[in-house]
């Protein structure tokens, strides 16, 4: 698969461009979004080299890494980033993360974003395991991933290295034969 085009009722996935840098720098440079993230708020020349390094990622074969614009269904417009990320010892199972512009908070959007994903991963993809860690303080996100119907599986304790420190990760998940389309 080369050019991803998924969309729902209110959200749309597809392949980043260039001209998506602003609208991501917008999720990236923020503070308020980066708050749960593993790394400080991107500088634009920074979103500007994920991108390059995400529409490589999109010709090697075989695809592990999906890094995709959110667009507003209604307005076409970028209001986030997401990323499915297969893993190479288990090629079913993939790993989640996504940001939204601030705008798009308290909506409902993030829990339509997972789902979204959701299907994208075992309907197009094939995949059995769909899993994302976020950070305990991120109840938005534990909020979103339940609501789709992801599992909480429990916590891993200092996962990853963040600006402030070590930060545990709480893991949630979705199997393919428990899923159903929501």
């Amino acid at each position: 698969m080369r050019h991803v085009l998924w969309n729902g009722e209110r959200l749309g996935l597809r392949e980043v461009t260039e001209a998506d840098v602003p609208a991501l720098h917008a999720v990236y440079g923020d503070p308020t979004v980066t708050q749960y993230m593993p790394f400080a708020p991107r500088s634009l020349p920074e979103v500007s080299a994920l991108v390059r390094l995400a529409m490589e990622a999109a010709e090697e074969e075989p695809r592990l890494l999906y890094v995709m614009a959110v667009v507003d269904a209604g307005r076409h417009d970028v209001i986030g980033v997401a990323r499915l990320h297969i893993e190479t010892e288990h090629p079913h199972s993939a790993e989640i993360g996504f940001g939204l512009h601030p705008d798009m908070w308290g909506r409902g959007v993030g829990t339509d974003l997972v789902r979204l994903l959701l299907s994208f991963g075992f309907k197009q993809l094939g995949l059995h395991r769909i899993w994302g860690a976020r950070s305990p303080a991120n109840l938005p996100a534990q909020l979103a991933m339940l609501t789709a119907g992801m599992v909480e599986e429990g916590r891993i304790r200092h996962h990853v290295h963040t600006p402030h420190g070590w930060r545990d990760s709480i893991v949630h998940s979705a199997l393919e034969d428990e899923w159903t389309e929501r």
